[in-house]
């Protein structure tokens, strides 16, 4: 890289950041991701084998954990925005992860922490259950691990760009540090869960302690050399600044003239940039001044909660004209997460080896999608964008982009059904419908296309969702509009929680034994869901106008873009 004559070690009067910082950070972040990795992919398993949960119970806790450290992320963001900054986030949530991975290898490791196994094919009315003890030291390292995961994922990222001033190297980080996840994603959930499934629990989860450890080491060690970033306050509060300013005024009718709005302490109508706009235009209120809201001698706010700047009111406005394309993403998201969780179930159910002596983990079936999206982003990138730009002489927009995933969702969601009837009906020839644990005589491999449709949908609405929310959100909500995909995938595992539960009170396709179920009526009602919300997806993509593209006359300053009421 060309950013190599900037490489220098600082010292007390040099400059801090830039490439110097990624060996530290990118060891970091690998160490992590290959600890979170060991542990998260093969939960479901480990429940059921050691903890003798019941098979949905036990897709129904990863559910919640895959929440929780999507979750997390969020309230990581906002407290390195306004508190601490990126790196103490990270710093501190690695030491919590590190004490929920050792609680968890401590499970696997003392007799006393864990229930008596189950024999084989065994009914779960005569295992032994989980005593209180043992589920407080197992629920407690869980949520742990949960919160020292999601308080490092985003915030580790935020803060590697930070180190570098120029966008080409801020883009550089990121393309490396999505490769970085990927690959370790994949090293994780084969080699550590290998070994988890093969040698033993105890080695795996040890492992995955000491890459936490070594990746806590590489993020403390590179310390001297970060830049770090300053807490700015919350966005958060500019928001709830603007509802609450607009409920105050409800009563004040509108102005047409844009010297009657707020535009910031040194604002002036000759360097207005944002106007205020005649959608959501009582929200206009929330900048309209009015007798002591502003000091008359500098020009400062006299009161944050009644007076607000237009930047902050079209903020609120921008999220809520997005607020429909976000929340089809989110029904987006809860398929492919009751898909995972179920496709590891049918895999404990199917013929897993691969040649007389190697057998894929259960928990590593899923990796096939890390995979999938990792190839398909390449020929996305190489090769259909410049095919599609040389037809249409334009790039492929976010929402074309998005619309393609919802698609490749749904079609995954079929083949999922497709390959679960074909698997019921040879679990129904050998009568193993009511023979708890026995493996269906079919191939595993059988599940491999639709995990990889799965992936090329992601490959397509992943970035999509990226690109669409970066583009469009303010500037002040930047760092906010990553986080609005974590916040998606955890709003999405809970639902997938909801609805698996719903769909065991009211159906019977989900016994503990799936031999006996219909899950591939599962997947086909994801199939109907998902063609509802594309058709939703699509009312909404169309009604959609993108705000930070070249404008005609909206942008015009007038009396026309500001309106009365």
């Amino acid at each position: 890289m060309d950013g190599r004559s900037e490489f220098h070690i600082p010292n007390s009067g040099s400059k801090r950041g830039g490439w110097i910082t990624f060996p530290f950070i990118a060891g970091a972040f690998v160490g992590l991701t290959l600890a979170s990795g060991g542990w998260q992919a093969n939960l479901i398993v480990y429940l059921i084998q050691e903890f003798n949960v019941k098979s949905i119970n036990a897709a129904q806790i990863s559910n919640i954990v895959n929440g929780c450290i999507n979750l997390f992320p969020v309230v990581g963001a906002i407290i390195a925005d306004s508190f601490l900054g990126s790196f103490f986030v990270a710093s501190i949530s690695a030491c919590i992860s590190l004490l929920g991975i050792i609680l968890l290898a401590l499970t696997a490791t003392l007799d006393s922490l864990r229930p008596q196994k189950c024999e084989h094919g065994s009914s779960f009315s005569f295992c032994t259950p989980p005593s209180k003890i043992q589920y407080t030291v197992l629920y407690t390292g869980l949520a742990l691990a949960c919160i020292g995961v999601g308080g490092t994922r985003f915030t580790l990222a935020t803060m590697g760009a930070n180190q570098y001033d120029k966008p080409k190297d801020q883009g550089i980080f990121f393309n490396w540090y999505f490769f970085a996840f990927y690959t370790a994603s994949a090293i994780s959930n084969t080699v550590i869960v290998y070994i988890e499934d093969n040698v033993s629990w105890r080695l795996g989860l040890g492992l995955s302690a000491i890459t936490n450890f070594i990746g806590l080491a590489f993020l403390l060690l590179g310390n001297r050399f970060y830049t770090h970033d300053e807490p700015q306050g919350s966005p958060f509060t500019g928001l709830v600044q603007v509802i609450v300013a607009t409920i105050r005024k409800r009563k004040v009718k509108l102005s047409s003239k844009i010297e009657d709005y707020y535009y910031g302490k040194d604002g002036s109508v000759t360097e207005i940039v944002t106007t205020p706009q005649k959608s959501f235009r009582f929200l206009n209120r929330a900048a309209f001044k009015t007798e002591g809201d502003v000091h008359e001698s500098d020009g400062s706010i006299a009161k944050p909660w009644r007076i607000c700047t237009i930047q902050q009111v079209e903020a609120l406005k921008t999220l809520m004209r997005i607020f429909p394309l976000w929340s089809s993403s989110i029904f987006l998201g809860t398929p492919i997460g009751i898909q995972a969780s179920l496709t590891v179930l049918q895999a404990l159910l199917m013929d897993r080896h691969i040649g007389p002596h190697f057998q894929i983990p259960a928990g590593s079936i899923l990796v096939l999608v890390l995979i999938s999206t990792s190839i398909s982003l390449t020929v996305i990138d190489r090769l259909l964008c410049p095919m599609w730009q040389k037809l249409t002489r334009s790039s492929p927009t976010p929402l074309q982009r998005i619309g393609v995933g919802h698609v490749l969702n749904i079609l995954g969601m079929a083949v999922s059904a497709l390959m679960e009837w074909k698997r019921l009906q040879v679990a129904q020839t050998h009568n193993l419908q009511d023979r708890p644990g026995f493996v269906v005589p079919m191939s595993a491999l059988w599940l491999f296309p639709q995990l990889a449709l799965v992936g090329i949908g992601e490959a397509f609405h992943f970035p999509g969702q990226v690109a669409l929310y970066y583009q469009e959100f303010p500037k002040s909500l930047k760092t906010t509009s990553t986080a609005m995909i974590s916040l998606i995938i955890a709003i999405s595992f809970y639902l997938s929680t909801a609805l698996i539960d719903l769909v065991r009170r009211v159906t019977g396709w989900l016994p503990d034994n799936l031999n006996g179920g219909r899950v591939d009526n599962v997947y086909w009602a994801l199939v109907v869901v998902g063609v509802l919300n594309f058709g939703y997806y699509l009312l909404c993509s169309c009604m959609y106008k993108y705000q930070n593209v070249e404008k005609g006359e909206d942008d015009a300053i007038g009396e026309d873009a500001i309106g009365g009421s």
